[in-house]
């Protein structure tokens, strides 16, 4: 039987300099988590257009459950401008208001929550003070059923605060960080800035009572952190086309082994193969 998953957050139309590409975080993860066998619904919103109509039909050929998506009046779909660096490093330029903000919290996706095994949020799907009001109340329930609350950590300038990073790993259970948030991570939540990286792990996953937190490192690897232990994962040799998506790939593979119950370094070893895959051909998902 197949884990549902609640997916919660951004999904838009990443404009790279050949074309538009499907993305956001949320959207990523929620196609690679239906990729991998989860059942998975995403809440977002599209905007009443040719780009939300499109949206919505990748989302259906990766069978992501789309029914507690919202056609929004007057907001567009979104859009990123994404311009590739050496290596295959993507910057990004977000457009603003677009209907992934402004989803409106009903009673049909609480009784979605209701009956999930997990929850996924980001930090930059709460940008909007609709959408954080629904991820909160979400969280909320969650919280309360002890559902498994999976954070990833997707800082974009000027869309986030300490504030806003504090709030969002007190409500979270499981924690994804990549290495170039971690220690401005660590200085939202007020730890010791001299600690090292495998510390602050540990101490995040001490101070905030967390089942998981896990730091990737790009071609490095990653490192988890569980009640088992600290573990650390080299990475995966492949050839990368570039990295979109592969940090959403990760979390998404973590999320259903946690929800298999698998052990911690088989949950890491299998979450970076994933990633590495993804790394080897262009654009987050598969077309």
């Amino acid at each position: 039987m197949s884990h549902r998953i609640i997916a919660m957050g951004d999904g838009l139309w990443d404009l790279f300099p050949d074309g538009p590409r499907f993305g956001g975080a949320t959207a990523n993860y929620a196609c690679h988590a239906s990729i991998l066998g989860g059942e998975v619904f995403m809440v977002s919103g599209v905007g009443k257009d040719d780009r939300g109509r499109a949206l919505l039909k990748v989302y259906q050929k990766h069978e992501v459950n789309t029914e507690l998506i919202q056609e929004v009046n007057d907001f567009p779909t979104g859009i990123v401008t994404v311009e590739l660096r050496e290596k295959g490093l993507p910057t990004f330029t977000i457009g603003e208001n677009a209907a992934w903000d402004n989803w409106v919290w009903n009673e049909e996706i609480e009784q979605k929550v209701k009956s999930a095994d997990a929850l996924y949020f980001g930090t930059l799907g709460q940008r909007g003070q609709s959408a954080r009001n629904g991820i909160r109340q979400a969280l909320k329930i969650a919280k309360a059923s002890q559902i498994p609350r999976i954070l990833d950590v997707n800082l974009r300038a000027p869309f986030y605060d300490d504030a806003l990073i504090r709030e969002s790993v007190i409500l979270c259970s499981v924690l994804k960080i990549s290495d170039e948030e971690l220690q401005r991570v660590a200085q939202a939540c007020e730890l010791n800035s001299s600690l090292s990286d495998n510390a602050v792990l540990v101490e995040l996953r001490t101070k905030f009572q967390l089942d998981i937190v896990v730091v990737t490192r790009g071609a490095e690897g990653a490192v988890l952190v569980s009640e088992e232990g600290v573990f650390e994962q080299p990475g995966v040799p492949t050839t990368v086309v570039d990295t979109v998506g592969a940090g959403d790939s990760f979390t998404a593979s973590m999320t259903l082994g946690l929800l298999a119950a698998k052990d911690s370094s088989e949950i890491l070893g299998e979450a970076c193969k994933v990633a590495a895959g993804v790394c080897s051909h262009a654009g987050a998902v598969p077309h």
